[in-house]
């Protein structure tokens, strides 16, 4: 018996992820409020779009996972655009241990996961900046957006009837 219990040949391998790198990719602020002269009281309805994508890299064990946010702050009386952020921000992984069908997954929701807390400072600082109260994301359910899009592949994919 090995130390941890397992028998000989049937162990898993251990999961290793190290963070490579971070960086954002792309980024956009429009303050649509000071370009048209606005001011006053405004009851913002912020809106927050979030899309994931993953490839991988030419180093062995190296994928680059980008978490995509389209956000846009609207005055709830009337409906005027406030701002626009659109930012892709991507962390660079060395992923070991992770069985080949469970990779998937894997790099969209536990990657995003290590990121989000730097992605959310990012927007945080950039509304700031930007003349309004910073903007503090709640925490994204990367799990619930993952199934969301098995789903909807899965929709498209059944023959239509």
């Amino acid at each position: 018996m090995a130390e941890n219990g397992a028998t000989e040949g049937t162990q898993q391998p251990q999961v290793q992820m190290n963070i490579l790198g971070q960086y954002i990719r792309d980024m956009s602020f429009e303050n649509v409020m000071a370009q048209n002269g606005a001011g006053g009281e405004v009851q913002p309805d912020v809106n927050v779009a979030v899309n994931l994508d993953a490839k991988k890299r030419s180093v062995e064990n190296q994928y680059e996972v980008m978490t995509k946010l389209n956000i846009e702050s609207k005055n709830k009386e009337g409906g005027d655009v406030l701002f626009v952020l659109e930012l892709e921000y991507v962390g660079v992984f060395n992923i070991t241990g992770v069985p080949e069908d469970q990779l998937h997954p894997f790099l969209l929701i536990e990657c995003p996961r290590m990121t989000f807390p730097f992605l959310r400072r990012i927007v945080s600082d950039v509304t700031r900046d930007g003349g309004f109260p910073p903007l503090n994301l709640d925490n994204i359910d990367f799990v619930a957006i993952y199934r969301n899009e098995l789903a909807r592949r899965q929709a498209e994919a059944a023959p239509q009837q």
